[in-house]
């Protein structure tokens, strides 16, 4: 075990973890945070995103030691006061959600996009969420989400 200094969501955590054990595995074991997912484990579908220095990078495969001194960003941290933020807002306007279990990394890597200094065209969504599967196959009411948010004037 080994002293980890962390900066999630705002806050700085200091943990005793070994520092290959994978980012996910400690922001739901070690803090609590659930929205990120495991699914696969092979960091290929998607639902372990988080943002790091406000990038959507996945976090089932990757140790934890090679996140210190990042800002690290979870679903969790992209509320205001408590209430859903400006991309939660478009998901739920847009049903952009069934079972949920892809939706926090689908909302992460829309926020990634939503930081960006220019608004991404539509080829840079695509790839943006390329990475992302849902099962459930919300993919449509998901591109409609980014729509209202990113370009509302076109999102009908």
């Amino acid at each position: 075990m080994t002293a980890i200094h962390l900066t999630v969501n705002g806050s700085v955590r200091q943990l005793e973890v070994d520092p290959a054990t994978p980012l996910l595995y400690v922001l739901r074991n070690e803090l609590g945070l659930t929205g990120a997912k495991l699914g696969c484990g092979l960091e290929q579908c998607g639902s372990c995103a988080v943002l790091v220095n406000g990038e959507a990078k996945l976090s089932c495969a990757a140790p934890v030691g090679q996140f210190m001194g990042a800002e690290i960003v979870t679903v969790e941290g992209l509320t205001e006061d408590g209430k859903p933020g400006p991309v939660q807002r478009a998901f739920i306007a847009e049903a952009a959600a069934q079972c949920g279990y892809c939706t926090p990394g689908l909302i992460v890597a829309v926020e990634a996009l939503r930081r960006r200094p220019t608004i991404p065209d539509e080829a840079a969504v695509r790839e943006a969420l390329t990475g992302h599967l849902c099962r459930c196959g919300t993919h449509a009411a998901v591109l409609r989400a980014v729509a209202r948010l990113l370009r509302p004037e076109r999102a009908g």
